[in-house]
């Protein structure tokens, strides 16, 4: 396992969350992840964050860099030494840093895809889409700041949809190696969520007819985390074995 430590600041993190059906995407996960449900659902969405700062931990903040990054993703379960534990498999990763391509899963956790992202943003308005330059994949979303939390169908209030996902702050991503995962895990002690409006939301991913059969992907919520610190560490992932 790579031993490691990112220092940086959250500038943006947008998660996008589906509600999906738990047979369908069991299958997209290794043994032994499992779905994590809220009542009859699993989770997935994708994360859109920019990165302001990233640079090893040993290293001043000026000496850091600024990167747009998106992650597709599947809150997950396994049962590990310690008991029950809970993070999210990300299938996916993408990057509009060429810095991020070459140095994940070699230097840091998570093997990056190159993409171009397109941004706007207000303090109320953002547009973030992003097209692989292997145009395997594209995503665009278009949300806008709310008042309240409200319209979920997984979560009955914003504190009970925060406290899901920072349980959830252990990423586990594939690689290129067959049965071989790479682990990363978000740390800060200032965690805060807003919700959001959701206008647009495009993902060829979640759009994937032979991936996710209609009906079995629905949007259901947006968050957002702004201007926060964290730390990211290199965790080992759990011990993956061939499906019976």
């Amino acid at each position: 396992m790579k031993t490691f430590q990112l220092a940086s600041v959250i500038e943006r993190r947008l998660l996008v969350n589906y509600r999906v059906d738990p047979d369908v995407v069991a299958r997209l996960l290794p043994v032994p992840l499992r779905p994590q449900q809220v009542g009859d659902w699993a989770v997935a969405g994708i994360c859109l964050i920019r990165l302001g700062q990233a640079r090893p931990s040993w290293l001043p903040g000026r000496f850091g860099v600024r990167s747009e990054n998106a992650a597709h993703r599947i809150a997950v379960e396994w049962d590990g030494p310690q008991g029950r534990s809970t993070g999210v498999y990300i299938p996916r990763r993408d990057s509009g840093s060429a810095l991020n391509v070459l140095a994940g899963g070699r230097v840091f956790p998570g093997e990056h895809h190159r993409a171009t992202f397109t941004v706007r943003e207000t303090t109320t308005d953002l547009h973030v889409a992003f097209t692989s330059r292997d145009d395997t994949l594209s995503v665009r979303v278009d949300v806008r700041t709310a008042a309240q939390f409200h319209g979920s169908t997984l979560f009955a209030s914003l504190e009970q949809a925060s406290d899901f996902f920072r349980h959830g702050s252990t990423g586990f991503s594939a690689t290129h190696t067959e049965n071989h995962l790479e682990g990363l895990e978000l740390d800060t002690d200032a965690w805060h969520v807003e919700p959001l409006d959701i206008r647009d939301v495009h993902s060829t991913f979640f759009e994937d007819q032979a991936q996710f059969p209609p009906g079995s992907a629905e949007l259901d919520c947006a968050l957002l985390m702004r201007n926060v610190p964290a730390t990211w560490n290199a965790v080992a992932p759990p011990q993956l074995h061939s499906r019976a």
